[in-house]
């Protein structure tokens, strides 16, 4: 691509900027002679129309055919629309140069042919610092209007009028070389210097986008579009895309970007903001490289709310490009958008997803049926009912004999409607991990849901699940520190929790210390960390870590009762103790028995945990499937009756 600044009619188009110009005059300029008393004013045109408006005024004035176009805007070996997206590129290119298509000045129409550049070329010569600067690209300029204005702004040494149609680029090349030798003007606009290599964007956060609707009833909206974003972004595999639990301990937050790039481990930040009324949506955007708050891209749209799922893939397209991370996964650029064009079914389904992801499962489940009843084909919906079936089953809040054969027929409806939904077939994979015990269809299913979006990091954390149930303990672990890294904040005691699993208690505590200076340790990671501790062989630290377990859940006389058993009896008593306050528990609650079990095993009660371990067999408890990962266990490993239900489930590993 030749990388001149080239005029036509009233337009400057600077290919190496990506900047197309509209001049102005304040008065008519002579023939020949320098304009005068100008304004300059950008012209907003996206990346794809920029790309073939420099195609079309660069082609010498011969016919580019669609297939030329095709291949060249949009690459050999990816996929497109070629009828809607070439179309689309002309019609925005026409907007951008106020052309007519029955009487072009620019751009003209070959029926079933292609395009041709119709208008008188100049290419405009300019003093060496200008010229080679233009060489590097500084990156497109995305604001709606800029100006600059003076005579001296609009300066030329030089200019050899072209006819596109007669004169070869060739000798227009040579004439800028001769020219480029001569001596320089200065100019009254501050000349540009070589552009520093634009910065590499491997990993990236999208922070909650901004309600500026001023209705509060429409967070969840907002919350919403994040979500969105970030899912659509996750579809590129070469792109680290970082959570919705984690970004969102900034929503209402102002702290300087660097800081928060370095806390989440990105070098990229979307901000952003977004509003609906009266039937549109107005959602603004901008790409920030974090570490030098550097602002690489920006853009807004205002579409009808009847749009907005193309309106979030071409949001997530457009930024994906901006970090050079398009090529890697066609499906993800050209997919149709998935999801319902209900507006209020849309709404009551980002609600659900937000109570779900702050640990309200049945209530979520709510929000998720109001979303069916909207919409009836809305496949993910389906799937965020089973989700909040398995997960109250997984956390103990519901039997699971009484959630999961409802979490399996809201998926399967779910499949019915969409097999092309990456949620579908994650969800799918828990339900025959959690409630099959069947590892290698779970595996089959999360395979298909990574495929369909790879950077999920709740499948990630599954699929560490699946693995260590099939006993494959090192990919596990690294699907978990994967899962870790793209929700650093989610879920900060997993990997530390698996690597415990692992017997690799050292391990553990490093982990668990190394993240509580990140993450304040909430009471579950306390609890988790005192076991680390405790079968490390350091009963005092265990003691203390579940002391700070009961102070955050509002106990402290517990926090006390915990510290005084230690210091009378030791660990073997804290364990007694432990035993002692599940089972008072138990009484007035549903517990798991699979937690009783694991209870009574560390309290040395071995015949008291094995009933409670064939209780959770029969109730088909979904973490029946860490059972040969569970230290608290190893007591009961020799025994018939462990080995009996090992048998039963077929786990493997198994001896």
């Amino acid at each position: 691509m030749d990388h001149s600044l080239l005029q036509f009619g009233e337009f400057e188009l600077d290919c190496a900027r990506y900047e197309l110009r509209r001049r102005e005059s304040k008065r008519p300029a002579s023939e020949g002679a320098p304009y005068n008393d100008q304004i300059l004013r950008t012209v907003k045109l996206e990346k794809i129309p920029m790309e073939l408006l420099i195609l079309l005024v660069t082609s010498e004035g011969r016919l580019v055919t669609r297939e030329e176009i095709e291949e060249k805007v949009w690459g050999k070996g990816v996929f497109v629309d070629a009828e809607h997206g070439i179309n689309t590129a002309v019609r925005k290119v026409r907007q951008a140069l106020g052309d007519d298509s029955d009487e072009p000045r620019f751009v003209q129409t070959v029926q079933k042919k292609g395009y041709r550049f119709v208008a008188e070329v100049e290419v405009v010569v300019e003093d060496g610092a200008r010229a080679a600067a233009a060489v590097k690209d500084s990156g497109p300029a995305e604001t709606e209007v800029s100006e600059t204005a003076g005579a001296d702004a609009v300066g030329r040494v030089a200019t050899e009028k072209v006819k596109s149609s007669k004169r070869k680029w060739i000798w227009i090349a040579a004439a800028t070389g001769i020219l480029l030798a001569g001596s320089a003007v200065k100019f009254g606009w501050p000349r540009l210097t070589l552009a520093e290599k634009e910065p590499t964007i491997r990993s990236i956060a999208v922070l909650p986008l901004e309600n500026i609707s001023g209705d509060k009833e429409q967070e969840f909206f907002a919350d919403g579009m994040t979500d969105e974003l970030i899912t659509m972004l996750a579809k590129y595999p070469s792109l680290r895309v970082i959570s919705r639990t984690s970004v969102m301990q900034y929503k209402g937050v102002r702290r300087p970007l660097p800081e928060i790039a370095k806390e989440l481990g990105v070098d990229g930040v979307i901000e952003g903001s977004v509003s609906r009324g009266n039937g549109r949506v107005l959602v603004r955007a901008q790409l920030i490289y974090a570490p030098k708050e550097t602002h690489l891209w920006a853009e807004s749209y205002d579409r009808d709310a009847g749009d907005i799922l193309s309106l979030q893939q071409e949001l997530a397209r457009n930024i994906a490009e901006r970090v050079n991370r398009a090529a890697s996964p066609a499906r993800a650029a050209t997919a149709p958008p998935r999801g319902s064009s209900n507006q209020a079914a849309r709404d009551a389904y980002y609600r659900g997803r937000s109570l779900w992801s702050a640990g309200q499962y049945l209530k979520s489940g709510d929000f998720f049926r109001e979303a069916i009843r909207l919409d009836a084909n809305y496949a993910a919906a389906y799937a965020g009912i089973a989700d909040s079936y398995t997960a109250a089953a997984v956390s103990g809040t519901m039997r699971p004999l009484d959630a999961m054969p409802r979490a399996r027929e809201a998926v399967r409806k779910g499949l019915e409607l969409d097999d092309e939904a990456a949620e579908v077939h994650h969800t799918y994979a828990g339900v025959k991990l959690f409630f099959d015990w069947d590892c290698d269809s779970a595996e089959r299913e999360m395979e298909r849901a990574l495929s369909l979006n790879p950077g999920i990091a709740e499948a990630h954390h599954l699929h560490s699940y699946i693995l260590e149930a099939a006993n494959r303990t090192e990919e596990a672990l690294k699907e978990d520190k994967l899962s870790g890294e793209l929700d650093p904040f989610g879920r900060s005691w997993s990997y530390p929790y698996a690597l415990y699993r692992n017997r690799r208690f050292d391990e553990a505590v490093a982990e668990f210390q190394q993240r509580a200076e990140i993450v304040p340790s909430r009471g579950f990671e306390h609890e988790l960390m005192g076991l680390a501790y405790a079968y490390k062989g350091d009963g005092a630290k265990a003691a203390a870590e579940w002391k700070q377990t009961w102070v955050a859940y509002g106990q402290p006389e517990i926090a006390s009762k915990i510290e005084e058993t230690f210091r009378s009896g030791g660990i073997a008593a804290v364990w007694e103790l432990k035993y002692r306050l599940i089972k008072a528990s138990a009484k007035t609650q549903y517990v798991s028995p699979l937690d009783l079990a694991d209870a009574a095993a560390s309290a040395g009660h071995k015949a008291e945990a094995l009933t409670y371990l064939e209780r959770a067999y029969e109730e088909r408890q979904p973490l029946m499937v860490r059972l040969l990962h569970n230290p608290e266990l190893d007591s009961l490993r020799e025994e018939p009756r462990f080995k009996a239900i090992v048998k039963k489930m077929r786990l493997p590993g198994a001896e």
